[in-house]
């Protein structure tokens, strides 16, 4: 591997609070996304706004689905720049580009100049979704991770993979190893949306499912160890 996408939801940043983004998470997750860079790696990263703000559960009490959905890229835009401040503090190089324009805070997203971005050996985060009301930022990291010809989709989770049921719930669920995508799909598997995995599938982009809450999982994936759950075509 020579570049992956690294998908968080907003709701990883909020580490063991209610609302809003830990500092001391924040901190591990950067801490860890630096030592990938220092391996070689070229890092890009979409982030979720769940943690601040959800478009589609106001919606569903009422507010305008679009207004909602803008309100959360805007989220997503405060986690990217949350980010990039704390990876800047331990000395990585970053850019944020923004799918919907907000110059004065950081650059509009063009995907040759974040191509350019990662060859640079910048940490690129992509911010605001797809910059579209009605897509989630699952759909947003897979398609990012297309445009940028990423070896890898990296989807950070509470739980070590995909498994049969919710582990939570269901302590006798059985985590998968590998998984296809057609079998994601099929089996209803709570992994990312339907849109996001067909559009890995349809483009042959490897996904791996991981804990985020157990340090070293990233840098383990990186050196290339069988780490959650890989799903492929075949």
């Amino acid at each position: 591997m020579q570049r992956i996408l690294l998908k968080l939801s907003g709701e990883a940043l909020m580490g063991e609070a209610d609302y809003g983004i830990d500092p001391k998470m924040l901190k591990r997750i950067a801490l860890e996304i630096r030592e990938v860079t220092r391996l070689g790696m070229q890092v890009a990263v979409v982030i979720g706004g769940g943690n601040i703000f959800r478009g589609a559960g106001l919606a569903r009490v009422g507010m305008d689905r679009v207004t909602g959905d803008h309100m959360g890229m805007l989220a997503t835009v405060m986690n990217s720049l949350a980010m990039q401040d704390a990876l800047e503090a331990l000395g990585s190089y970053v850019r944020v580009m923004s799918a919907i324009r907000i110059n004065e805070v950081c650059e509009e997203y063009i995907r040759r100049r974040a191509v350019r971005h990662l060859e640079k050996g910048r940490v690129t985060i992509m911010a605001a979704g797809t910059g579209n009301p009605f897509f989630t930022t699952d759909t947003a990291a897979s398609l990012r991770a297309i445009e940028i010809n990423a070896d890898l989709l990296l989807k950070a989770t509470k739980v070590n993979g995909i498994y049969s049921d919710d582990p939570m719930r269901n302590p006798a669920a059985t985590r998968y190893s590998r998984l296809t995508f057609d079998q994601v799909l099929a089996d209803r598997l709570d992994v990312m949306d339907a849109t996001a995995i067909v559009m890995c599938r349809d483009n042959d982009l490897p996904l791996r499912v991981f804990d985020l809450t157990a340090p070293g999982e990233l840098l383990r994936i990186v050196r290339g160890e069988d780490v959650g759950t890989l799903v492929t075509n075949a």
